[in-house]
């Protein structure tokens, strides 16, 4: 009897250790296609304001936002390079509004996050449905950086601070300009990447 209650005890502690090691998501890696140029659709949410507009990426360090809505923002680009901001209005440039501030600094954390994904050789982090999760912290707090089955960006989210961006329409267009250059709008022979959902 000693033996079968000891017999017993064993295969349930294997059993107990067993189910206490596995992960409870799965870990997975996919191509690295964040240091692609593009251009994207933006939907942003950061508390009670929601903005929307198109974000480009021209290379590490060097994007630009320009807002549709809400109205306090509609039509005001800001560019981002070497660590510098600027905000424009139909080609008037001027200090960043005080509307702007939020989604500016939020916008710094996205690119900081997509600027050091860039870098590595491959992405890994959770299976999200068709998206990997990858997940990380900066300076403004933990992070959430989402990526399609191709390795390109299609969200952005910082739970503590009730921020979440989504990418939709997302077009690989060419890169080849040097900093200081203006950045090209658009190139010939752009590939686009059916938006993810």
């Amino acid at each position: 009897m000693k033996r079968l209650f000891a017999f017993v005890l064993t295969i349930m502690t294997a059993a107990l250790l067993a189910a206490c090691s596995m992960p409870t998501a799965s870990e997975s890696t996919r191509s690295n296609s964040l240091s692609s140029a593009f251009t994207a659709n933006a939907h942003i949410t950061l508390g009670k304001l929601t903005a929307e507009g198109e974000i480009q990426r021209f290379g590490d360090g060097m994007w630009a936002i320009e807002f549709s809505s809400p109205n306090t923002l509609s039509g005001v680009k800001l560019s981002f390079s070497e660590g510098e901001t600027t905000a424009s209005y139909k080609g008037l440039e001027f200090s960043v509004p005080q509307s702007a501030l939020p989604v500016r600094a939020m916008t710094l954390n996205l690119i900081a996050a997509v600027d050091s994904n860039a870098r590595l050789e491959e992405l890994r982090g959770e299976e999200n449905g068709d998206a990997l999760d990858i997940r990380g912290t900066l300076d403004g707090g933990d992070y959430v950086l989402s990526v399609d089955k191709e390795g390109h960006l299609c969200g952005f989210s910082m739970p503590n601070n009730e921020l979440t961006m989504t990418f939709t329409e997302l077009t690989v267009t060419d890169s080849s300009f040097r900093s200081g250059e203006e950045a090209p709008e658009a190139a010939p022979g752009s590939t686009d990447i059916p938006p993810t959902e």
